[in-house]
């Protein structure tokens, strides 16, 4: 028997979203919004016991199963689907009908796809508050000074019962303890009690909070801080969602050593890693899995994409960095761009408005400003001047450009891929190269310059006075 079963209910429609995408499926930081609940979950069974997984489906339920099915490939989910919005105990019913393994549990879980703050640290410690204690169900609450739309928590000397809104009087109204949606609740006591629940209130639905009515053996246990359980029904709480995983990350940074100038104006991604003494400048944004080393400096007006940093790189201000590699104390910027596929290797600088795609820098290369670099690979020591250019497109296919080390390539220089430059050689300013260069060679290539005496006047147009 596992221990835990841990439904997650993703059968809603969102309405209020406004959106045409599924709400499980709704993007949050690089994720999803019930990416975050079987994260959580995941994590919670990984420290505290064996369990299975059942997502609840509905709208648009073909799509959310693929694309869970996308990425959880190596981690087994199991689907119930609820067909109609006849509430939260229909869709728990609904999980127990499709789910085998469900019954055999000997506890489940019941949470929300829409509730992207709540952790595996605050399922472990609800988990702990009611573990050792002789209850048969638990609900999380907290306090709120804005309860509207929420249940209230109605405790009694013995138990407690949850009252929706609709079904509330005014007095209970008042109440400002609420149901946050997560529950821990006996498997065999959910079974009975869920058999007992009807649809007599406002809304015609079956709620799942009646299964507590007000039994001596369940528990309301209060958290203090609210915005654990917040959920997004519409987009500004999903920015506000946002800002708060947001915080924390930055939060947990500085703590582990990651100085930030302006923390407020810098957005990172949850699985971005920055190593200790590294300062990051806001506003700078940071995306996916980032991975930044330590004692790097990242300026302001930065954008850094699935991107890895080694120790001591200096990204300077306006540069822009997608699925690129950035060796030991190499330099990019300002204002450059590194274009996926790109790898530089140590002591490399890359200097102002210079950009990079399937470019191979070795140790200690330069192109310091106003060029394009593609499809190539440039050697040890090698110098580009100002304006050069890989010509790597010929209107159908991309070709390659190979320069070898210790070379020095003169401003304005195009090469016209497919080219070899061998090593120690150099390049004119102003050349168009169209064939490869043995090393140690010196090639020019450009029309020779024509000097005619007194002829400027045929050429020159005065003003009119």
């Amino acid at each position: 028997m596992d221990k835990f079963g841990i439904v997650i209910l993703a059968a809603g429609q969102g309405t209020r979203l406004k959106l045409e995408l599924a709400k499980p499926l709704v993007p949050l930081r690089g994720k999803r919004l019930i990416d975050y609940a079987l994260q959580a979950s995941y994590q919670f069974m990984k420290k505290n016991g064996q369990g299975r997984i059942g997502v609840v489906v509905g709208h648009q339920r073909e799509k959310v199963i693929a694309a869970l099915g996308e990425k959880y490939i190596d981690l087994p989910l199991t689907y119930a689907v609820q067909e109609k919005q006849l509430g939260t105990a229909d869709a728990v019913r609904a999980y127990f009908k499709d789910c085998t393994f469900a019954d055999k549990c000997e506890w489940t879980l019941v949470m929300c796809a829409d509730t992207p703050m709540i952790s595996a640290d605050v399922l472990d410690a609800f988990w702990q508050k009611i573990s050792t204690g002789p209850f048969k169900g638990a609900a999380a609450t907290f306090q709120t000074a804005k309860p509207k739309g929420y249940g209230r928590i109605v405790r009694a000397s013995r138990g407690f019962k949850i009252v929706e809104e609709k079904d509330a009087t005014i007095e209970e109204r008042k109440i400002q303890e609420v149901n946050s949606g997560l529950y821990f609740i006996k498997t065999d006591f959910l079974i009975t009690q869920l058999a007992k629940v009807g649809s007599e209130n406002k809304s015609g639905e079956f709620y799942l909070t009646d299964v507590f009515a007000q039994n001596e053996s369940v528990e309301a246990v209060l958290f203090e801080d609210e915005k654990l359980f917040l959920g997004v029904n519409n987009l500004v709480q999903l920015s506000e969602a946002g800002r708060y995983l947001n915080n924390a990350k930055c939060e947990q940074l500085m703590l582990s050593g990651v100085m930030m100038v302006a923390p407020e104006q810098i957005y990172i991604e949850d699985d971005v890693e920055v190593g200790a003494e590294s300062i990051l400048y806001g506003p700078s944004y940071f995306f996916g899995s980032t991975k930044i080393g330590k004692g790097c400096s990242v300026e302001a007006y930065t954008t850094i994409k699935n991107s890895k940093l080694a120790d001591r790189v200096e990204i300077l201000a306006g540069s822009h960095l997608e699925e690129a590699v950035v060796g030991e104390r190499s330099t990019v910027g300002p204002m450059a761009r590194l274009r996926p596929g790109t790898v530089l290797e140590k002591k490399v600088k890359i200097g102002n408005f210079v950009e990079l795609k399937k470019a191979h820098l070795k140790d200690e290369a330069k192109v310091s400003h106003l060029s394009y670099v593609g499809d190539a690979e440039i050697g040890e020591r090698s110098n580009l001047g100002c304006g050069f250019i890989t010509c790597n497109y010929d209107g159908v296919n991309k070709h390659f450009t190979r320069i070898g080390q210790d070379c020095f390539v003169g401003s304005d220089t195009q090469i016209i891929a497919p080219v070899t430059i061998g090593d120690q050689c150099f390049i004119a300013a102003g050349s168009t190269i169209t064939h490869s260069v043995e090393s140690g060679a010196f090639a020019v290539a450009r029309t020779r310059q024509e000097t005619k005496p007194g002829l400027a006047k045929r050429f020159l147009k005065k003003k009119d006075s």
